[in-house]
């Protein structure tokens, strides 16, 4: 196969610039991700270079599974020798195999969110200071921020320069010590102890550079200081580093993802080549134009003129909407037409938005007309209660001294063991500084408790031996079927009112835990758990079902749709309020819209609402600022179809966004009484032959277009 031949000239630069260090600035449907494939294959079949050398680095696990599956065609057999998957993955790969020097041991688990939030709640009771003050979850994104700064608790103490910093640092020390004591690491220590155990360890670190000769790291600008200096160490002599990346896509500082890092590249790598890739697969050439309409405004960027072959394609749609149902409304209506009209399907569209809670007035109008959706983002299948459970079965089974787990499952199915008993466990254990498992060991042999619940404590703790032992003996999927038997925790779930769902979500995890049941037990519980712990919620996409896909605009970073819709473009929702007073926050505000123009493929519409609930509070925003950045020739105002002007009944659910187009008697703004639709406002007028076309969007029944003089229509004062 001819790995160059399907590349433009950029690509092939990029595929054949094998020595030394490289950066390939990738804008949005350039074809990254074939050059990084290509890259790869190219190595190993023109350069011979060996795939047991090559590590190749993502920022999701679905991204890191298409590349591997992509290689396996391109290489056949040899990709199974390359190192493909994410930061963390292959960090975990890494500590799994030598996290002793650095006080971990191989059945280390790994925290997920909840767990650690929980973590940090019990950290802050045993320091005598109340949840309800300190906010776990603001606690635990300062502590996570930190740790991305490469700052241990030691280090993070010196810094310590008011009140807050001072709870973090106290409750920082103690959840350290805790996560030790349970044999735990959290995502951000997975980094960070990656990065302790080279610079402590040069021995460690000279056995991986020599192994990977070569190194390549997709979405680059999505990476923090840990991130960077894990490269870094990694390349440092043989400078053979690849890194690919859009500033104007960097849209996760939240995350403690930093931009600057793509310029850190440069002056640590200063030999470094750059190549561009500008040429856009993706995009009609309207919907390129406008994105980058929106973008150009943007300071610190690095200057790329993306282009593209494609056709022009539809304007871009502009909708003004009443509030936030009139736009679900419009959206569901779009949808149809789009069906009916263009030839799409359910799953070729996509309702992005800035914030999770305005999936809320969308999911009831998709309901309402029977439209299939998923959402992501919404209750994930690892985080389901009783996945939850099962999982936190076997990482106890798996590390018994995983306090957090274990107080999940110590009561769940009910035992009979109460808050009381559990409270004199865990003061135990702080007081003897053991985990929670060894102190539960110690009050059963000690026979310390009431004999209700030193029964319950001993027959509980009868089980888990029972299934540890068996744990290392038999593959996962069976271990989960005997914690079913063991706990009835079929009986459990059929006692609540969805308990057969929930019973078959049991049983879809079986059916992933039998991926494993070739490898021999150990290793294939200790892999599947980290499997379970690192997903993430684009991993967990099915990209089968024909179904509408709602999304936040920071989860849709990495995909693609023929059509896309952008709603809440307003001033305090895209931007959001909160950035408003920080340039920075605003920059990412920009690229986070640009990101979504360019998820779309063919049709893009943008809407707005002049009233909007959220939170429980009612805003009236002016339109998004990026709206006015929109040059006219790239957008209509009038939908994409003849019924869109035609059709006056109100069945139609697209209206115009209003510019100030106003008649002799009602301008747009307007209130209006109608007195068969009520009260609403007049969003648009316009002619039509000897008449006047009124777009009126009323309260209680939705939009309506009506002929003026046939309206009847008063204007009243609100």
């Amino acid at each position: 196969m001819d790995l160059l031949a399907s590349l433009n000239a950029s690509q092939r630069e990029a595929v054949q610039a094998t020595d030394g260090p490289l950066l390939i600035l990738a804008g949005p449907g350039s074809g990254k991700t074939r050059v990084i494939t290509n890259r790869v294959a190219y190595l190993v079949t023109s350069r011979n270079v060996d795939p047991h050398s090559i590590l190749a680095v993502t920022f999701t696990n679905k991204a890191a599974n298409e590349m591997r599956d992509r290689l396996d065609q391109l290489l056949d057999g040899a990709a199974r020798s390359l190192t493909i998957g994410t930061f963390h993955a292959v960090c975990c790969r890494i500590l799994r195999a030598d996290g002793q020097a650095v006080g971990l041991t191989h059945g280390f688990v790994v925290y997920d969110d909840d767990d650690q939030v929980n973590l940090i709640k019990q950290s802050l009771l045993e320091l005598q200071l109340d949840p309800k003050t300190y906010s776990p979850r603001l606690i635990q994104s300062s502590i996570s921020a930190a740790k991305s700064r490469l700052l241990s608790e030691q280090h993070h103490a010196e810094g310590v320069d008011s009140y807050f910093e001072e709870i973090v640092q106290r409750v920082y020390q103690r959840y350290q010590a805790l996560l030790s004591q349970s044999d735990a690491v959290d995502f951000d220590d997975i980094l960070l102890k990656t990065v302790r155990l080279f610079e402590g360890h040069p021995e460690v670190l000279e056995r991986y550079r020599a192994r990977y000769r070569h190194i390549l790291v997709d979405e680059f600008q999505d990476t923090n200081l840990a991130q960077f200096e894990l490269v870094r160490l990694l390349a440092a002599e043989h400078r053979n580093v690849c890194v690919v990346g859009d500033p104007d896509q960097s849209i996760y500082s939240w995350r403690s993802a930093d931009p600057r890092n793509l310029l850190s590249f440069e002056r640590e790598f200063p030999e470094a080549k750059v190549v561009l890739l500008e040429q856009n697969y993706r995009s009609t050439k309207t919907i390129l134009k406008a994105a980058m309409q929106v973008i150009s405004s943007n300071p610190l960027r690095k200057e790329m003129e993306l282009w593209t072959e494609n056709d022009a394609g539809k304007p871009v749609v502009l909708t003004e909407c009443l509030n936030e149902k009139d736009e679900a409304q419009f959206v569901v209506g779009a949808i149809e037409k789009l069906i009916r009209h263009e030839g799409l399907h359910y799953g070729d569209c996509a309702v992005m938005y800035r914030i999770n809670a305005q999936s809320r007035a969308l999911e009831e109008s998709l309901i309402r007309f029977g439209v299939p959706y998923r959402l992501v983002g919404g209750t994930r299948f690892y985080r389901r209660q009783e996945i939850k459970d099962i999982i936190a079965y076997l990482r106890v089974i798996h590390n018994p001294h995983d306090s957090i787990s274990l107080a999940r499952i110590i009561n769940t199915p009910g035992r009979g063991i109460g808050q009381g008993t559990l409270n004199k466990l865990q003061s135990w254990a702080t007081e003897r500084n053991v985990s929670l498992f060894e102190a539960l060991r110690q009050l059963v042999q000690e026979k310390d408790l009431a004999a209700r619940a030193g029964n319950a404590l001993s027959h509980f703790l009868g089980v888990m031996d029972a299934l540890m032992a068996k744990g290392r003996e038999v593959s996962p999927q069976q271990i989960i079927e005997d914690i079913l038997v063991q706990t009835a925790y079929r009986d459990y779930l059929m006692e609540s009112e969805d308990g057969e769902d929930r019973w078959q979500n049991v049983q879809e995890l079986k059916n992933v835990a039998a991926e494993y049941n070739d490898l021999a037990p150990e290793e294939a519980l200790s892999a599947f758990l980290e499997k379970v712990s690192l997903v993430a919620d684009v991993d967990e996409m099915v990209d089968t079902s024909d179904a509408v896909t709602l999304i936040t605009l920071h989860q849709a970073k990495g995909l693609e749709y023929p059509a896309v819709f952008i709603i809440g473009m307003e001033d305090g929702v895209l931007p959001h309020r909160k950035s408003f007073d920080d340039p920075a926050e605003m920059e990412e505000e920009c690229r986070l819209c640009y990101v979504g123009f360019t998820r779309a493929q063919r049709y893009l519409f943008l809407s707005r609402a002049h009233r909007r609930s959220l939170f429980g509070n009612g805003l009236a925003n002016p339109p998004s600022r990026y709206l006015a950045r929109l040059s006219p020739d790239l957008v209509t105002t009038r939908g994409l179809w003849e019924e869109d002007e035609v059709d006056m009944s109100g069945a139609v659910y697209s209206q115009p966004l209003a510019f100030g187009v106003s008649s002799d008697e009602f301008r747009v703004g307007d209130w209006v009484f109608h007195k068969k639709f009520g009260q609403g406002v007049v969003m648009d007028c316009f002619p039509d032959k000897s008449d006047l076309v009124v777009t009126v969007a009323f309260e209680e029944t939705g939009t309506k277009r009506m002929l003026l003089s046939l309206a009847r229509l008063e204007k009243i004062e609100r």
